[in-house]
């Protein structure tokens, strides 16, 4: 369990800073960078990864990947190295809510794989690269990235408490929570046996 022992301004500030952070959306730079156009008119119209890889831009993609799954890594590691490890918990989940609903954009953000595989594996790498393991396991067999993570941040939970990570449990689970919120539509598409495959361009 989080065990917050901190003054309230400092989990304040743990709080601020990490949803500052978080709501960077580097997916919108990156398709800047490569002229890729304007991310929120292509594809599903969302600002992470798997849209910028219907652009057709790999490099593109991977490089959002990384600073969105980084932005949140760095909120927890800065967070525990300047306050503590309960604030690092508290930047790490406030960088994800700054990913899906960034202040920069009018509350309008991604939905937040990448930052929730970061915010594990600077919590808790053994749980994280787990998660990571199932994500690439469920998207290998089924070329469905929104099945594949829906089934990656639903097993954190189980790989915390398998794992001996029992403090990064109620995260993971309140994590995983907003994973399956935001991924509403995309449940009602896979149900539905629509949902389009990895790599399928815009």
């Amino acid at each position: 369990m989080l065990d917050i022992t901190a003054s309230l301004p400092l989990v304040l500030v743990a709080a601020v800073l990490g949803y500052l952070l978080g709501a960077v959306p580097f997916g919108l730079v990156w398709a800047r960078v490569f002229n890729l156009g304007d991310l929120r008119q292509i594809g599903s119209g969302n600002i992470g990864a798997t849209n910028v890889l219907r652009t057709g831009s790999k490099t593109a993609a991977f490089l959002t990947l990384i600073c969105d799954a980084g932005k949140a890594g760095a909120a927890v590691l800065l967070g525990s190295a300047l306050l503590g490890p309960a604030e690092g918990q508290i930047a790490g989940f406030a960088a994800f809510l700054g990913h899906c609903f960034p202040i920069y954009l009018g509350f309008k953000g991604g939905k937040g794989v990448a930052t929730y595989l970061g915010t594990l594996i600077a919590v808790a790498w053994p749980v994280g690269l787990a998660c990571c393991a199932t994500w690439l396991v469920t998207a290998a067999l089924f070329r469905i990235s929104s099945l594949a993570a829906l089934v990656a941040s639903a097993s954190g939970v189980l790989w915390a408490l398998v794992l001996g990570h029992g403090s990064a449990a109620l995260l993971a689970g309140l994590l995983a929570g907003l994973v399956w919120i935001r991924h509403a539509a995309n449940i009602s598409r896979l149900l539905q046996g629509t949902e389009p495959r990895i790599g399928k361009k815009a």
